[in-house]
């Protein structure tokens, strides 16, 4: 029998008591009346602090540094200096070994958190979880205690002082010895796994007899400590009717019953003397932190936005002034990046230079030397890859195609304190893919299996420079590549000197609109001007500026200036309506550039059998690079079908002239479907390219050409864009309408109608799947909602229904004409069938 702790706790306790009555008794038999019974004994008394020297006696074998750390026989005691005591500490802690299959690596990041010492009661020190939600400048105000009173933080271990130490004279306290063991040695969850992560690896029990500290160093300003843990598993189910299970079974775990990881945790001083924040403008792409602020003369409170950034200051007065009248300068603390000593040699110089690539643009703010890469000293003991002191880009053995670029900042001031940046392995089969898919009709060099070293080096720094951007506080700019006219992209001087985007920041990847007969050579993204003016913005160093407010204001006026010049606009990741803010496109006219996407696709799909053959291997790569191709087919039908129901987001100060919000004209509308008609509605039969197909698949493809159609129109009919587009044509009426929209659709869709032409396989399907979404319209309850700008609404309190109705009507008509005049047997049996279906729905009565 399985019996739990307390089970056996309480099991022991009444074995216990059962011994204790028999034996007395048989004490009472024995023992004359009058007897006295020994007395119960008396717990121990707390252990009050010993003299120093007896607790870190001359054994002990001590690491100065934040904490000094004692190892006295095996175990290790922590001296907390009273100068440490209220100051915060930021732990972060990341995994040093991890098992394998479960999607985690050695060197990412696992927990962070703010800390601090505090004195406890009856020779106790606390450690706290501090957490900033709520602040106040007013520290001699009434108003501080409203807010201390709202923001407790919790304490995640209390120790015995052990021992305290004396300064010279005998008297005063200077550091107190605890045994902080219990909290890294255990499941304390500041320093290990939180809940949601033990979910999505199956990870249950934590193993005390299997959990251990490996080892504990200390530096000036930061301690590390590295530990094993080990956790039983969630075994797994088996059920007649199996539930969806969430999260991973590591191999391990399944072959064990358990699973161990290595983890560090590094504990980082914050600046003492905390970096000036920098307000945030949404007006430039940069992370943000932020809480809320109480000020005693505030009608309200404040929130407080400030950008995350490096602190780069100068070496001294005489630099500053330097650097005032123009000079370059080199910062007091540079920025550097080691680069991992498991990247594999020939890929270590490219992604050097993807990090060194960024001086250029802190040249911009008047910084040289100001970043830099560096190999791994590998022979060096006083560093660790998990240390926190130190930034590194961690190389991992894994089959995900990504890499990304995190930083870990104070939460006080934003100021970026170190950053791990993540490196898979299999990005290069990523890079490969779509360099091939989108330049392999203008570049000889794209037209291979395998790339050569140099092609696959260029492809590495250029994700790793993007990486690096994100460690410097930068977003995903998405409107960058709007600022290139698609002409332009064809353009061999331009494209020379400015590139294809204006920010290597976008997810603008490489220039499918250049045609074989343009010449362009210079395919690549790179650091644009955008990217030297949002480090500008970031790092540029205010000499006189005495404040944030006057930093604010010298920073305002530099933007203002900036956004005469389209090239230096940012545009957000987070917003689902302007089109020209989209992944994976370029130009200011998805139209012009998916035509000419597509013509490099027809041109690429025939040679994918010659450009990925393999002799002796099967046909799954030709079949994913036939499905890159596809993929790439449907992005292109993504950004044009953005622009329908579009709405411009310009962001605007008070003191800037124009609106902060436009919809999308009515022209670039209608260009929209028109493509769409011409390029996915008219059957795109060049995608069914038959030596491929019978390789790679059973179908002939209509069902897949069926899917993207389908997808396509559903998204042009769903809720959330029709309620737009009734919003924004209540406006005006030049601006495009619900009724604009399914009229040109039904002129492109059913064309066959006017011309009696026969219907193929692939119009039937599609003409179905549009009178489908019309009579769901037609049909909608008071469930069906459209979101617009953060808003639920009804779409049957709106004109949507009745526009559906009318539509259906004429398209009746219409049917109902063409069914009487078509000659073709299965065309005559599709339209008929439509008219039954029109009919059912507009009276579903009869």
């Amino acid at each position: 029998m399985k019996l739990n702790k307390l089970s056996i706790i309480l099991s022991c306790g009444l074995v216990f008591m059962s011994a204790e009555i028999n034996a007395q008794k048989k004490d009472t038999q024995k023992k004359p009346s009058g007897t006295p019974t020994a007395e119960a004994k008396k717990p121990d008394a707390k252990k009050e602090p010993k003299p120093y020297n007896k607790v870190i006696d001359s054994t002990a074998v001590t690491q100065k540094g934040l904490l000094d750390v004692h190892k006295v026989d095996d175990k290790y005691l922590y001296e907390i200096s009273d100068q440490l005591l209220g100051k915060e500490i930021m732990t972060i802690t990341r995994y040093s070994k991890t098992p394998a299959g479960g999607g985690i690596f050695g060197g990412e990041e696992v927990n962070r958190q703010v800390v601090r010492f505090e004195k406890g009661i009856n020779n106790t020190l606390l450690l706290r979880s501090v957490t900033y939600v709520i602040t106040t400048p007013n520290e001699d105000k009434p108003i501080t205690k409203a807010v201390k009173n709202s923001s407790a933080d919790p304490i995640i271990a209390s120790y015995d002082i052990l021992a305290y130490k004396k300064d010279a004279s005998g008297k005063n306290n200077i550091g107190y010895v605890v045994d902080m063991n219990p909290t890294f040695d255990a499941d304390v969850q500041i320093f290990s796994l939180n809940p949601i992560n033990k979910q999505l690896l199956s990870i249950q029990a934590f193993q005390k007899d299997k959990s251990f500290i490996q080892f504990v160093k200390s530096f000036p300003i930061n301690t590390e400590i590295r530990t094993t843990k080990t956790f039983s598993t969630v075994p797994p189910q088996i059920s007649r009717n199996p539930m969806p299970k969430i999260g991973v079974d590591f191999p391990a775990g399944l072959d064990a019953g358990v699973v161990t990881v290595e983890l560090n945790t590094s504990m980082i001083l914050l600046p003492e003397n905390p970096m000036r924040k920098r307000a945030f403008d949404k007006r430039v792409g940069y992370f943000a932190n932020s809480y809320d602020v109480f000020e005693e003369d505030s009608h309200k409170s404040d929130t407080d936005v400030f950008a995350v950034r490096w602190r780069l200051e100068p070496k001294s007065l005489e630099d500053a002034e330097r650097q005032k009248r123009g000079e370059l300068i080199e910062p007091k603390k540079p920025i550097v990046y080691y680069l991992d000593p498991a990247t594999p040699d020939k890929w270590k110089p490219f992604i050097k230079q993807g990090i060194d690539d960024w001086q250029e643009a802190f040249e911009f703010a008047g910084w040289k030397n100001a970043i830099r890469g560096e190999y791994w000293p590998e022979n060096d003991p006083t560093m660790s890859l998990e240390d926190a002191r130190f930034s590194v880009l961690r190389y991992f053995a894994a089959e995900i195609q990504n890499a990304y670029g995190p930083n870990v900042h104070d939460p006080r001031t934003g100021e970026i304190l170190e950053s791990h940046i993540g490196w898979y392995h299999n990005i290069m089969s990523l890079l490969r893919d779509w360099y091939l898919i989108q330049t392999a009709a203008v570049d000889p060099q794209a037209r291979h299996k395998k790339f050569d070293d140099k092609l696959m080096g260029e492809l590495i720094r250029f994700v790793a420079a993007h990486e690096v951007g994100h460690t410097l506080g930068l977003r995903h700019n998405m409107g960058a590549s709007n600022a290139t006219p698609v002409e332009k992209l064809r353009d061999p001087a331009f494209q020379k000197q400015n590139g294809h985007t204006s920010s290597i920041m976008d997810y603008a990847r490489f220039n499918y609109v250049a045609q074989p007969e343009d010449g362009v050579k210079d395919l690549f993204p790179r650091i644009g001007d955008y990217d030297k003016w949002a480090i500008k913005w970031g790092y540029s160093y205010f000499k006189d500026a005495a404040d944030e407010k006057i930093e604010k204001a010298l920073l305002n006026e530099m933007t203002k200036d900036a956004y005469q010049n389209r090239r230096l606009w940012f545009g957000t990741e987070t917003n689902p309506y302007d089109p020209r803010y989209q992944t994976e496109d370029l130009g200011d006219n998805a139209m012009k550039a998916s035509e000419y996407g597509i013509k490099n696709l027809k041109r690429i799909l025939p040679n994918l059998i010659d450009w990925s053959k393999e002799s002796g291997e099967d046909y799954s790569e030709l079949e994913g690079l036939y499905n890159s191709l596809v993929g790439q087919y449907r992005r292109y039908m993504g950004h044009v079908t953005k622009n329908v129901g579009g709405v411009y987001e310009n962001p605007k100060t008070y003191d800037m002239a124009g609106s902060a919000y436009e919809v999308t004209p009515s022209a670039i509308q209608n260009e929209a479907i028109a493509f769409l008609n011409e390029q996915l509605f008219k059957t795109p039969t060049w995608l069914l390219n038959q030596a491929i197909i019978s390789k790679i698949k059973a179908d002939v493809g209509v069902d897949a050409i069926k899917s993207i159609q389908d997808a396509t129109l559903s998204s042009l009919l769903s809720n959330d864009r029709l309620v737009r587009l009734i919003e924004t044509s209540s406006l005006s009426k030049a601006n495009y309408s619900v009724d604009e929209l399914i009229s040109d659709l039904r002129k492109g869709i059913f064309s066959e109608l006017k011309t009696n032409a026969t219907i193929d396989i692939y119009r039937r399907n599609l003409q179905k799947v549009m009178v489908s979404r019309l009579i769901d319209l037609v049909a909608s309850d008071k469930n069906a909602v459209g979101n617009f700008d953060g808003k639920r609404i009804s779409v049957i309190d709106t004109d949507i229904p009745s526009i559906a109705r009318g539509q259906l009507v004429e398209l009746k008509a219409q049917l109902k004409a063409a069914s009487a005049t078509t000659s073709d047997r299965l065309s005559k049996f599709h339209l008929q069938d439509l008219v039954s279906r029109i009919e059912k729905a507009l009276n579903p009565k009869q």
